[in-house]
């Protein structure tokens, strides 16, 4: 076995990983997910480290020297990332001729050709579903015999196996929180719309909603939603509860958690035994009868995924929603005391100035407790890039550029009635009409009279939010 390391490398300060992923830019203040896609695989290897730079503070001094220590690196990176990432590599690489370098991640999943181009010192990418690839080459497999994985060949020319098989029952795959406990500093971990300390985790892949915008279903995960049975979900829970007492709430990480109602009220019913606090991911349509027995047995949060709130944006996307049937859902929300982080999206496909206004105004009706407002991301291996590149609202592999140098979110989509110019503008505008307004400033700030802590962490976002609204009007 291969001494491996599995590595998010530095990046941007105040880079958060994105939900076990390398996200595409700094959020509006400073957050960081649990790097779940590299803690599955490094659960599959035996003595193998997870290092997750960002979370850690660490600097690219601080990561260097650690090449000499293994044979082995496996680093996750995206396409606003790559370059970036690349040159990681090559400064690892420079440190340690003998190691191995391998890349997973959706961007080398749909240009796995163009990824290992780029720069020598990548050895290898795994596509698909890439757990029991990097399992394989850890075990030092001949990389011909191994399926999913692209690779340079001595002579450095570029080989592409077979595609490796989608996983089908995920409770073979071991839990990653022991990997967390074992590698990561729980406390670094925070979210501003979650409590603090928290663990993340999914308890299935896929998504079986069609959405063309949406990355990780279109290139890795697939539309088929295979699942943990609720019994060993549950046993994770439970297992955090008793070998990390510090933790005060449990996210699902599953791209759409509700999907399966009756396996989600079992879940619920057993976190309901456990007696902790948790919140997941949702889609705007479930029902108040599930959303009632969820809520009775510890959900605190949904994080929902509105999007538009124009019908029309919605079904140009394929969301399978529609906004009537979403403020119902969100008045449910609010009958029961679940509280909403909301998720919007402009410069979608049939965005227009009006359309923009109707996104912001619907917000302002439905009023989620917290929202995110990100920009169309054409990401390379989905719909919405394909699209975008045939009706020229984007250059195929030109213009891509979905952060600035300072990692900062761009709109990389224009339109002929609608620049990327006002588009990019417009997330300022609906950030201060929804939280600029006496109700909400009201509801923050009787938050934060029932807790100290809530107080400091509040002037501390506030603070990271005006930072974030000054650097993206500039």
């Amino acid at each position: 076995m291969m001494r491996t390391l599995f590595l998010h490398p530095p990046s941007f300060d105040g880079f958060d990983g994105g939900a076990g992923a390398r996200y595409q830019a700094k959020r509006e203040i400073r957050s960081f997910w649990y790097p779940t896609w590299l803690a599955q695989p490094a659960a599959l290897v035996p003595d193998s480290r997870l290092l997750d730079a960002p979370a850690d503070g660490l600097s690219m001094a601080d990561v260097l020297p650690l090449a000499r220590q293994y044979d082995l690196v496996v680093m996750h990176t995206s396409s606003p990332s790559f370059p970036t990432d690349a040159k990681v590599a090559e400064l690892l690489k420079q440190e340690n001729p003998r190691l191995l370098i391998g890349m997973v991640g959706a961007k080398v999943a749909v240009d796995p050709a163009g990824s290992l181009g780029a720069s020598s010192a990548i050895d290898f990418v795994a596509r698909e579903e890439f757990d029991y690839t990097c399992k394989e080459v850890a075990e030092g497999h001949p990389f011909k015999d191994i399926t999913g994985l692209s690779f340079r060949r001595p002579d450095g020319t570029i080989e592409h196996n077979a595609p490796r098989a989608m996983i089908e029952n995920m409770d073979d795959l071991p839990w990653v929180t022991p990997v967390y406990k074992r590698d990561l500093t729980v406390e670094n971990y925070f979210i501003g719309y979650l409590q603090h300390p928290y663990v993340s985790f999914y308890t299935g892949r896929g998504c079986r909603s069609k959405c063309t915008f949406c990355l990780w279903p279109q290139t890795v995960g697939g539309h088929r939603y295979r699942v943990r049975s609720p019994a060993s979900v549950i046993d994770e829970v439970r297992w955090i509860k008793e070998n990390m007492p510090q933790v005060k709430e449990i996210f699902f990480d599953d791209d759409t958690f509700t999907d399966f109602r009756p396996r989600v009220e079992e879940i619920a019913r057993g976190l309901g035994k456990l007696g902790v606090t948790w919140s997941c991911n949702a889609k705007a349509n479930v029902p108040y009868e599930t959303l009632k027995i969820m809520k009775d047995n510890g959900l605190r949060l949904l994080l929902v995924g509105y999007e538009s709130g124009n019908d029309q944006i919605l079904h140009n996307i394929r969301k399978g929603l529609r906004t009537d049937i979403a403020r119902r859902f969100t008045s449910d929300c609010r009958k029961l005391g679940v509280t909403i982080h909301g998720t919007f999206i402009l410069g979608l496909p049939g965005e227009t100035a009006d359309t923009i206004r109707e996104t912001i105004q619907f917000a302002v009706d439905i009023n989620p407790h917290t929202i995110q407002v990100s920009l169309a991301a054409p990401y390379p291996g989905t719909q919405l890039y394909q699209e975008a590149v045939e009706n020229g609202w984007l250059t195929a592999y030109e213009n891509l550029n979905l952060v600035n140098n300072r990692g900062i979110q761009l709109s990389p989509i224009s339109y002929p009635h609608l620049s990327a110019k006002e588009i990019y503008h417009a997330v300022e505008t609906f950030y201060k009409r929804f939280y600029f307004r006496p109700r909400k400033i009201a509801e923050l700030t009787g938050e934060m009279l029932h807790s100290w802590e809530m107080t400091k962490r509040r002037l501390r976002e506030g603070v990271e939010f005006f930072r974030f609204l000054n650097a993206h009007e500039a």
